[in-house]
């Protein structure tokens, strides 16, 4: 039967057979694989009251352990946004009463930001549901392949130089 990529490298096997587009076989299923999981991860959170950031930033700061804060700075390379963008989620996160800022008593130029008992409260109740929802989106994969797949993954992403900046 095949998917959507397969069509496109019989379409270029086609229309150029002088190019060898296989890395189209791959990137192409990467690319369209990260919108089904992010439209899908949408959906998730929404039922649940959050964007996709939102569960992000309270994950991040949970799994820093107690006290559960960090730095802006910190949560700011941990999400990949630019200060503006994390300023203004750490804005609209306080709002909903979920973070709150400190003062860094290290460092008067920067805060920290901080799970309050309510954020804390909705990360926990939410985890084990959207790993749930993980598993069953991967569910089409046996152990083995998982275990695969994941290791190709890591292998290629340290290849391209995402590895941990601690």
């Amino acid at each position: 039967m095949g998917d959507v990529v397969d069509l496109i490298l019989e379409q270029w096997r086609r229309e150029r057979p002088d190019v060898d587009a296989w890395p189209m076989g791959i990137v192409g299923r990467v690319s369209r694989l990260a919108r089904v999981l992010d439209r899908e991860l949408k959906e998730f959170f929404a039922a649940h009251g959050l964007e996709r950031w939102e569960f992000d930033v309270l994950a991040t700061l949970r799994r820093s352990g107690p006290p559960y804060e960090l730095t802006a700075g910190m949560l700011n390379r941990a999400a990949m946004v630019t200060s503006g963008a994390i300023t203004n989620r750490i804005d609209r996160l306080a709002a909903k009463g979920l973070v709150e800022r400190l003062p860094d008593e290290e460092d008067r130029r920067s805060i920290r930001v901080r799970l309050t008992a309510d954020g804390l409260a909705r990360i926990d109740e939410l985890l084990a549901a959207h790993v749930e929802n993980e598993a069953r989106l991967l569910a089409a994969l046996g152990v083995s392949e998982r275990d695969q797949l994941a290791g190709l993954l890591r292998d290629l992403l340290e290849a391209l130089g995402d590895t941990p900046h601690e």
